[in-house]
């Protein structure tokens, strides 16, 4: 069972058969100009479904203090990745097989989160249809590196639509994935290390108490990492993305990987029971 639980103390429950695994939706199919949306069979999600609302909620409360930034931002459409490919229903049973695996080490709790990863267009398209490789990032993409994949927990969607790369229209895509964390260390920013300093640990963050940032080691990315949703948007003032985020970084010191404790209704997806 899935559990929405926003801040101010409004809380929805959701069966599994409704936003966990993405493995079932609608076969309408609307590219909205993407055009592995329809190579890759992906399902849109209606505007007035339940789904389409939390999502939104989860997108625009994680823009945290950047309320101005949110009102220039729209959502173009959001599509569920059904994974009806051999090779995506490979990675789900694949997802499925690790999930209970971390949960039978971890005492029965794998910490499967929801979580945000923005790239470019063309990276999102490839990890769709291929999975995840450190060989397809994005020239700049801090999210992604040889030796690991950092996601966005649900309440900072911010962080990585600044990690996006948007088109002259200024259209760009987010994953909204989920993610097998199993049981966390922390790892500094200057770190060097490539995998879990012990058999103990499942994945990394950059801080335990208020994570920013989970990081997710090359070895697992693919059977740890569930591509969910892939969320289009409009951020036209990404299109001068280096100058912007050099101001944006100076602002909130995003670099330094400090939590930073939003000032609106957070919506936080998680696994429940």
């Amino acid at each position: 069972m899935n559990q929405i639980v926003v801040e101010d103390q409004v809380s929805v429950t959701i069966g599994d058969d409704q936003i966990p695994c993405a493995t079932s939706g609608s076969n309408e199919i609307d590219s909205d100009g993407l055009e592995f949306v329809v190579k890759n069979g992906l399902a849109k999600i209606q505007e007035s479904s339940l789904e389409d609302f939390i999502i939104r909620t989860s997108f625009f409360s994680g823009m945290g203090q950047n309320s101005g930034l949110a009102k220039k931002t729209k959502i173009v459409a959001i599509h569920k990745n059904l994974n009806s490919s051999w090779s995506g229903k490979a990675r789900a049973q694949s997802f499925q097989v690790f999930s209970k695996a971390v949960a039978d080490k971890c005492g029965g709790d794998a910490n499967v989160k929801y979580a945000w990863y923005g790239a470019a267009s063309d990276e999102i398209s490839d990890i769709v249809m291929h999975g995840f490789s450190w060989c397809l990032k994005a020239d700049g993409n801090r999210d992604c590196s040889r030796h690991s994949i950092s996601l966005s927990p649900a309440k900072f969607s911010f962080d990585s639509v600044l990690s996006s790369e948007v088109d002259e229209n200024g259209l760009g895509l987010l994953l909204l994935c989920r993610v097998i964390l199993g049981k966390q260390e922390v790892v500094t920013a200057d770190s060097n290390q490539f995998h879990p300093s012990s058999p103990e640990f499942d994945s990394s963050v950059d801080d335990l108490s208020a994570p920013r940032k989970y990081i997710v080691w090359s070895p697992y990315m693919n059977s740890h990492i569930l591509p969910c949703y892939i969320i289009s948007f409009e951020a036209p003032y990404l299109r001068g993305k280096k100058d912007f985020q050099a101001a944006t970084d100076t602002k909130s010191e995003r670099n330094s990987w400090k939590p930073v404790v939003s000032c609106c209704s957070q919506l936080v997806l998680k696994q429940g029971a």
